[in-house]
């Protein structure tokens, strides 16, 4: 069978299944089969496709068709210019989670003046401190720090697989020890803020919690149901974690210090209240590529 044969049966198969992107998906397995480029496979379609390398597409069309996504298929997935590893124990990361990332950058910008932060040009985040709450592959905590190198940056999870995962994104990605990861539920993860040895408050806080409600997720597609229920499940109305972030935060924050949380484009409204309600100002709501709300944050009054 030819290569442009093979992809072709391939690409009929997920879209039959109704498979989104199947041309993408078929492509990008029969270029991992083939230990090629998209690119080049395209150029070799009229070339022979050996039985062996038939039979493993056809095996891994067949994982697909089971619901399993093209990014634990190929145990990574690229997120701002980085290859993150993944697989089940943490959540594929998405283009929208890239808005979490962007809106922290902008706060550094502003935070020119109150927090001794100089905007992207100035080459330096002085001793700016982050946290990433759930932090699952490690996606933001690896993105920051590598966009912002002098960024003091800790991240926690709740999960010991993830939090592995992570620490091993880290270690590929980054200069040894570039990151401090702290396993536990949230907060309890780190140094209690009044114990004798304490974390440093910090300036910035940002999360990706699980926001799904609870009785939704048998309802998700079967790709997003393969993925940990607990980086899913938000509790009955989907802030359950949520309210917990935003009730803890102020004891972790300096005064003027931000958190950034994405959630879902319905709970804007409500997670902006709670907000309020625990002493955050200067709420705003940070839209991905799709025009949705996807992120939100204060500054600790």
């Amino acid at each position: 069978m030819l290569i442009r044969q093979a992809l072709s049966e391939g690409c009929a198969a997920l879209a039959a299944a109704g498979k989104g992107s199947p041309g993408l998906d078929a492509s990008l397995l029969l270029a991992e089969v083939l230990g090629t480029s998209r690119t080049a496979l395209a150029a070799a379609g009229e070339d022979e496709l050996p039985q062996k390398a038939l039979d493993s597409f056809r095996l891994l069309i067949g994982r697909r068709l089971g619901g399993e996504c093209v990014a634990y298929i190929l145990g990574r997935k690229e997120f701002r210019g980085l290859e993150f590893s993944v697989n089940k124990s943490v959540l594929v990361p998405r283009p929208e989670t890239e808005t979490l990332v962007e809106a922290a950058l902008e706060v550094w910008g502003i935070g020119n003046g109150e927090w001794g932060v100089k905007n992207r040009s100035g080459k330096t985040a002085g001793n700016f401190r982050v946290l990433d709450l759930c932090t699952g592959s490690g996606a933001v905590a690896v993105s920051l720090k590598s966009e912002w190198p002098d960024l003091t940056v800790w991240a926690s999870d709740i999960s010991a697989k993830a939090l592995k995962v992570a620490r091993a994104n880290a270690a590929r990605l980054l200069p040894p020890e570039s990151i401090c990861f702290f396993l536990g539920d949230l907060f309890e993860a780190l140094p209690n803020p009044q114990s004798p040895f304490p974390i440093p408050q910090f300036n910035l806080i940002v999360s990706n919690p699980p926001y799904i409600p609870g009785a939704q997720i048998e309802t998700l597609s079967p790709e997003v149901k393969n993925e940990p229920r607990i980086a899913l499940d938000g509790g009955e109305d989907g802030l359950a974690i949520i309210k917990g972030i935003i009730a803890a935060a102020p004891d972790y924050l300096i005064r003027g210090g931000a958190l950034l949380l994405e959630a879902d484009p319905g709970q804007m409204k409500n997670i902006a209240g709670l907000l309020e309600k625990n002493g955050f100002m200067n709420i705003k709501e940070y839209r991905d590529l799709s025009g949705s709300e996807r992120v939100i944050g204060g500054t600790l009054s």
